[in-house]
C-alpha cells in the first residue's frame, strides 16, 4: 500500500493552494516537453502525459475526497481520457494512500468521544483499504470481525470547492467547454455530498441489502448502527478474496461464468426491479466467497432511476427500436441527446452517431448469451469512442444526454469492464432473479 499520510489540507485555501501548485507542475512539464522537442524535432506526447498523470495522481491523493473521486470517476471510461492518465487514476479504486493512525485516532475522537481500542477488542492500525473518500480498519468485538470504514477530514465541506477547483483540469483533459458540462458536473456533486453522508450510507446499505437478499448468490455485510457515526460506518467483514486479486489468478472458465452471471443479476435487478442502481461498480467493492458466491460492499453510491428516463433508454436497447429513425430520434429527444435547439443538419449528425454508439453498447442485450471476453466487441467500443472524440462535428455539439446518464454509464463501463476481466459469458436475456446460478 502507498505510503500513509500524516495530514489532509482541510482549508479551502490551502486546498486551492495545493492546485495552483499542480497547475505549476503541469506547466512546467509542458515547458520541459516543447524544449525537448525544439532539441529533437519530436513532440513526446506520452512522456507528456506520463508527467502530467503522476503529478495530478500525487496531488489529489494528497487531497483525498472528491478530487480524487472525480481522478476515480474519469478512470472508468477508458475513452474519457489518455491512457496514461486512466491507467494512473484507477488506482485512486483501491490503492490510495491512507491516513496514519494517529488521524484515524482524531476521527473516532471527534465522532464517538473514544478512540478505537477503547471501543473493540482489536483494531488494526494499518488501514486494509484505502480508497478517495475513506479507508478501511479491521476490528473485532464480542467475537465478530468487522470491517470499520473511516471518513477522511474534511471530505464533505470541501466537496464543492474542491469540484470548483477541479473543473478546470478535467475539461483540459476531456476537451469539453464548462458550459456543456454544468448539469453533469451539478449531478456529480450531489451524488457526492450523499458519498460523504455515512448515515445515509448506513440506512442506503441495511434497505438495499434487504432487498436484494433473495438475489441468488449475493450476499451483503451486516451493519451495526451503534458503531457508526457521521464518519465512521461499521459492519461485519466479509470473508474472500476481493475480485481484482481472484481474476488475477488462472480460473475455470465455469467460474469466471458464474460470478459474471451473478454479477449481470444483480444489476438487472437493480434496474428493472428497484429502479436503483449501486452507481460505483469496481473491482475494489465485491468479493468472491469459497462457494463462489459474490460479496457486495460500499454502498455509499446509489442512483436512483426516474421512470420517464429508464422508459426510453431501456427502449432504445432494442435493436428493432433502432431500425425505426422517427421513434429513434423521439427518444433521443426525450433524453435530450437531440435538443429543442438543435439544426435539422446537427440533429441528423447526433442521431446517426448515437444510434451507432448505443446499437453497438447494447449488443449484449440483443445476443443471449453473450462473451464478454470478446476482444473485438471492447475494441469496437474504444474505437468508436475515440472516433466521436475527435470528430469536429461532435466536439462542436459538445456533451449530450439527460444528466442521468452520468452514473447510468459509470454503471455499465464499470459492469463490462468486470465482465470483460472476468473473461465471462453471460446470459443476458430475460432472468429469473431466483434461479440458482449454476
Amino acid at each position: 500500500m502507498a505510503k500513509e499520510l500524516d495530514r489532509i489540507p482541510i482549508s479551502k485555501v490551502r486546498r486551492a493552494g495545493k492546485f495552483v501548485t499542480t497547475g505549476a507542475k503541469v506547466g512546467v512539464n509542458y515547458a520541459k516537453a516543447y524544449g525537448k522537442a525544439a532539441l529533437n524535432g519530436r513532440f513526446d506526447k506520452e512522456a507528456l502525459d506520463n508527467d502530467n498523470a503522476k503529478d495530478i495522481y500525487n496531488s489529489l491523493s494528497e487531497l483525498k475526497g472528491s478530487a480524487l473521486k472525480m481522478a476515480q470517476f474519469l478512470s472508468m471510461d477508458q475513452n474519457m481520457l489518455p491512457k496514461a492518465y486512466s491507467d494512473k487514476f484507477a488506482m485512486a479504486q483501491y490503492s490510495a494512500p491512507p491516513l496514519s493512525f494517529p488521524l484515524v485516532k482524531k476521527t473516532f475522537k471527534a465522532n464517538l468521544g473514544k478512540e478505537p481500542g477503547e471501543i473493540f477488542e482489536s483494531f488494526s492500525k494499518k488501514a486494509s483499504n484505502a480508497a478517495s473518500m475513506g479507508q478501511v480498519h479491521k476490528a473485532e468485538k464480542d467475537g465478530k470481525q468487522l470491517a470499520v470504514k473511516v471518513q477522511y477530514p474534511g471530505v464533505a465541506d470541501s466537496i464543492k470547492s474542491d469540484l470548483k477547483l477541479a473543473k478546470p483540469f478535467a475539461l483540459r483533459l476531456m476537451n469539453v467547454k464548462g458550459k456543456e458540462v454544468e448539469p453533469y458536473m451539478k449531478e456529480v456533486e450531489e451524488k457526492l455530498l450523499e458519498e460523504a453522508d455515512y448515515s445515509l450510507e448506513l440506512k442506503q446499505s441495511m434497505e438495499f441489502a434487504e432487498k436484494c437478499k433473495t438475489i441468488n448468490g449475493i450476499f451483503f455485510p451486516e451493519y451495526y448502527p451503534e458503531l457508526c457515526a457521521p464518519q465512521i460506518l461499521t459492519m461485519s467483514w466479509l470473508q474472500g478474496e476481493p475480485v481484482g486479486a481472484w481474476m488475477k489468478r488462472e480460473q475455470k472458465q465455469e467460474d469466471s461464468d458464474r460470478i459474471g452471471q451473478i454479477l449481470w443479476n444483480f444489476y438487472m435487478y437493480q434496474m428493472h426491479v428497484l429502479k436503483m442502481m449501486h452507481a460505483d461498480p469496481h473491482p475494489g467493492n465485491f468479493i468472491i466467497d469459497e462457494k463462489n458466491d459474490l460479496g457486495v460492499i460500499d454502498f455509499g453510491c446509489i442512483k436512483h432511476i426516474p421512470d420517464d428516463f429508464y422508459g426510453a433508454y431501456f427502449e432504445l436497447t432494442g435493436h428493432e427500436v433502432l431500425d425505426n429513425k422517427k421513434r429513434t430520434d423521439e427518444l433521443f429527444r426525450e433524453l435530450e441527446i437531440i435538443r429543442p435547439d438543435d439544426t435539422e443538419k446537427d440533429a441528423a449528425i447526433i442521431s446517426e452517431m448515437f444510434t451507432e454508439l448505443i446499437r453497438l453498447l447494447s449488443r449484449p442485450f440483443n445476443e443471449g448469451i453473450f462473451d464478454f471476453s470478446n476482444e473485438t466487441f471492447f475494441n469496437e467500443i474504444y474505437t468508436k469512442g475515440d472516433q466521436i472524440s475527435k470528430d469536429p462535428e461532435m466536439n462542436r455539439l459538445q456533451a449530450r444526454g439527460s444528466r442521468h446518464f452520468v452514473y447510468f454509464n459509470r454503471t455499465f463501463f464499470g459492469l463490462y469492464n468486470i465482465l470483460h476481466a472476468l473473461k465471462a459469458k453471460v446470459d443476458c436475456s430475460t432472468i429469473d432473479f431466483m434461479k440458482p446460478v449454476s
